[in-house]
């Protein structure tokens, strides 16, 4: 009698425990594994470093395009840009946007029908919005990671319901931004990455400012002063985004969520650096990946197994439980002819080839807190624009021992974005001479590319050689040539075309 009425109490009062297997997706803008988890000697991210530390850290992540928009949409479908159809900037004049038949795949589309209620905070970037549409949208300053975990409180303790919650948190840092230092005194003054001017700060952040003498170089930048003052603006800029994670994680255990929720931590692509960002290079599409799985035993993991961004909408459905095997689609597929015969605005558009059934990608969940796991053999990347200007399709075949790139438009000077040709950083080089180093390479030989880059990835990982010319090689270069064909053909790239006309 007693155990009915305790029942009774606790319904009445609204109580209910929390949902299992809930979900946050953090994915920041234009950020490298600069994390001290992938062993940055000076980076300040102890927040990233403790979910690491806690779960499994893929050290073979890969963005498939280093263009945000583009980038994003592969991640909210599971589908390469050829084939989603969003192959640049959705924003502006651009004017991108992925086919309306995506909508059967689509991230927050699938997790609704999962059985989600579905949440977006920050950057979004993709289109069209009735596609990729969230049950709510919360507001924040995508420069201030904090105040945007503030905002999501309401949104993930959410009692109303007993449906699981999948929070899609995404920040404007570090993308360059806001200025530039007017404190710096070089005549190329480097771009504040989004902080404060005078070394300000945003409310609820403790900012962490870097000593440019004390930053490591990357690979694909050259060592000078306008590199390392616009690395120090990038690096704070990234210590930022790790307060917010923080404070993600204690809103989580405040509220006893933290065990019943995954968390996974990745970037749209590399850093906002000329060598990163818009390149098929590794400094564009290696990207930081860090997942906890509260479910999973094994802890601490590191792997290096590759994973792909094409993978991250499986992975996501799969964990919470509506991803079938069969299709390697979603359970509760949605036909998408159904779905817009009755929405006239999408039916006379061209809104995509094929049924939308599958995702290209697969999940990775299985592999979580195995160090020996494998997930792909083979890597493939599939870039044709970042800005409407910048047309320099490019596609990638990479495994654990060679890279072959296909610089399609190769007789084009390689387009810059806009903010990438007016870095300090860049602009340096670009004017002292086509002779002037650029990481590895020379500023000419960063503009004008050959059409195909051939690299042994495994001895040569900052891509300095170029194979594709070598004799010796061309049986290695006809052998990737085959398979980047075949995985074109298999992913229904509309540009393998090219191999026989250009």
């Amino acid at each position: 009698m007693k155990r009915v009425l305790l029942v009774t109490v606790v319904l009445s009062s609204g109580i209910s425990p929390a949902a299992e297997r809930n979900i946050i997706f953090f994915i920041t803008d234009d950020e490298s594994p600069t994390l001290g988890c992938y062993g940055d000697p000076v980076a300040v991210t102890p927040n990233i470093d403790a979910i690491a530390a806690d779960g499994t850290l893929f050290r073979n992540a890969f963005a498939t395009t280093a263009s945000c928009s583009a980038s994003r949409s592969v991640v909210m479908s599971g589908l390469h840009n050829h084939r989603n159809g969003q192959y640049g900037h959705q924003h502006a004049y651009h004017k991108f946007s992925s086919f309306h038949n995506v909508v059967s795949l689509a991230l927050p589309r699938v997790m609704a029908q999962a059985g989600y209620r579905t949440g977006q905070c920050g950057k979004y970037h993709v289109a069209p919005e009735e596609v990729f549409r969230f049950e709510s949208y919360i507001k924040g300053n995508g420069r201030n990671a904090v105040e945007m975990a503030e905002n999501c409180q309401n949104f993930i303790t959410d009692k109303s319901t007993d449906k699981p919650f999948f929070l899609y948190f995404a920040t404007s840092d570090p993308h360059r931004g806001g200025g530039k230092d007017q404190t710096s005194t070089q005549e190329l003054k480097p771009d504040l990455f989004g902080n404060k001017p005078n070394d300000g700060a945003f409310p609820g952040v403790d900012e962490v400012f870097y000593d440019p003498q004390k930053l490591p170089i990357p690979h694909f930048l050259t060592d000078t002063v306008e590199t390392r003052e616009e690395l120090a603006q990038y690096y704070q800029s990234c210590s930022r985004i790790d307060q917010g994670v923080g404070r993600l994680v204690q809103i989580l255990k405040d509220t006893g969520l933290y065990e019943k929720t995954l968390f996974v931590f990745t970037a749209d692509h590399g850093m906002a650096f000329a060598g990163g960002k818009t390149t098929v290079y590794e400094g564009g599409l290696k990207v930081p990946f860090v997942v906890r799985n509260p479910y999973e035993n094994s802890r601490g993991v590191v792997s290096e197994a590759m994973i792909s961004h094409i993978d991250i909408t499986p992975s996501l459905l799969d964990f919470a439980e509506g991803l079938d095997p069969k299709t390697n689609g979603p359970k509760n597929w949605v036909n998408p002819d159904k779905f817009w015969q009755m929405r006239d605005y999408a039916s006379r558009d061209n809104r995509g080839r094929g049924s939308y059934r599958s995702y290209h990608g697969k999940s990775w969940v299985p592999v979580l807190g195995d160090p020996d796991a494998d997930h792909w053999e083979t890597i493939f990347a599939s870039h044709t624009f970042h800005e409407i200007q910048m047309y320099y399709p490019m596609r990638v075949v990479r495994d654990k021992k060679y890279k072959l790139i296909w610089n399609i438009a190769h007789q084009l000077p390689y387009p810059f974005a806009s903010d990438l040709w007016a870095a300090s950083s860049w602009q340096a080089q670009f004017r002292s001479s086509l002779d002037a180093a650029y990481g590895k390479k020379t500023v000419g030989e960063y503009i004008n590319r050959a059409k195909f880059e051939l690299y042994d990835i495994e001895n040569d990982p900052y891509e300095q050689k170029n194979l594709a010319l070598e004799r010796e090689y061309n049986n290695v270069l006809v052998e990737y040539q085959a398979k980047l064909k075949a995985l074109q053909k298999e992913m229904q790239d509309p540009w393998i075309m090219k191999w026989d006309y250009e």
